[in-house]
């Protein structure tokens, strides 16, 4: 039996990435990504565009090689409308486009930040035995976005609550650079934290009423924080890096937390997903398993795999596009904002 075959695009920002699903089983997921960022401390909209377009084909190829698909076997084309770099998301939408044109089939706009929430109902070696139920609360956290998010159905989602203002992943990569660490500085930031203690160090936490979050205020605490124990010891840094990342990365977390107990406590609702390039870290990880074990939650935690952007998110949430016949039309635009 052949089975619904769609092909994933995935250009939202500096990591170009295809993959195959046959039905909901990922059946190839390749990722391209561009080092030539890290020496400028983050990613340079024009480079990233100039680099899809020089991966996009072959990174095609290459996904649908590994599936052992042939082009003909495609039954549509799912790619990210955004949001994300405008440039990025321009190449994938003329991709789509003049791949679906010249096999006539559909292609289906996929919103990056949705397909995030989707990973949790791929299926492969590495995934979970079991999926969420509808509804459940998706923790998305990633280096743009820090949202709280009640999936009602596969289409339907609804955010209860943001950041205002800066995104925990951008709280981790600019508090890193203040310790020194290369970018992208939140993996580097958990790989030292494990050998700090975190309870070092204590740092201004917001008070922001409801479900939103905000972290400008946390990079602020930490910079004068550093700045103030430099001018009494220009070795504070290198001295007490470990607990810097530690206390940092503790402090994150614990607000993370703390507005996720309110979200599952009065929406009533006992599943609890994480998402975004954050899911990685390992400090949350750990943590979102003791509060599941202590309050009877049940957890779904992506593979590392699923954590950052790839195509396999965008090919999953456009199979089920697919079946209720959400296809885009030709002259379909990129969007740098998208919400749902």
């Amino acid at each position: 039996m052949k089975g619904t075959v769609i092909l994933g695009i995935e250009s939202s920002c500096d990591d170009t990435s295809a993959a195959v699903i046959r039905d909901r089983q990922l059946l190839s997921n390749v990722i391209a990504g561009q080092d030539v960022h890290r020496k400028y401390g983050g990613v340079v909209p024009e480079l990233a565009s100039r680099a899809h377009q020089q991966n996009i084909v072959p990174v095609v190829d290459s996904a649908l090689k590994e599936a052992g698909v042939l082009r003909s076997d495609i039954d549509a084309l799912a790619f990210t409308r955004g949001p994300g770099l405008l440039g990025s998301l321009l190449v994938g939408t003329s991709f789509a486009k003049g791949f679906t044109a010249a096999l006539g089939i559909p292609m289906i706009e996929v919103n990056h930040l949705q397909a995030h929430m989707m990973v949790h109902f791929i299926q492969s070696e590495v995934s979970a035995a079991t999926t969420p139920r509808f509804p459940f609360l998706s923790l998305l956290v990633s280096g743009g976005h820090t949202q709280l998010v009640v999936v009602r159905d596969y289409h339907t989602m609804e955010i209860i609550g943001r950041t205002i203002d800066d995104a925990a992943g951008e709280a981790f990569d600019k508090c890193a650079k203040l310790l020194g660490l290369p970018y992208p500085g939140g993996p580097h930031v958990d790989s030292l934290a494990k050998e700090g203690d975190a309870s070092r160090f204590k740092f201004n936490k917001p008070r922001i009423e409801g479900y939103d979050y905000s972290f400008s205020g946390l990079k602020t605490s930490f910079l004068y924080f550093l700045r103030d124990r430099q001018k009494e010891d220009p070795g504070f840094i290198t001295n007490n890096k470990a607990d810097l990342a530690a206390s940092l990365q503790s402090t994150i977390i614990d607000i993370l937390l703390q507005k996720l107990r309110l979200a599952m406590k009065q929406t009533g609702i006992n599943q609890v997903a994480l998402a975004g390039g954050v899911s990685a870290n390992s400090g949350l990880r750990l943590a979102m398993e003791q509060e599941a074990e202590q309050h009877g939650w049940e957890l779904f935690i992506p593979p590392f795999s699923f954590t950052t952007d790839n195509a396999a998110m965008i090919a999953i949430t456009g199979y089920y596009r697919y079946l209720e016949g959400y296809f885009a039309s030709d002259d379909i635009a990129p969007l740098a904002r998208m919400y749902f």
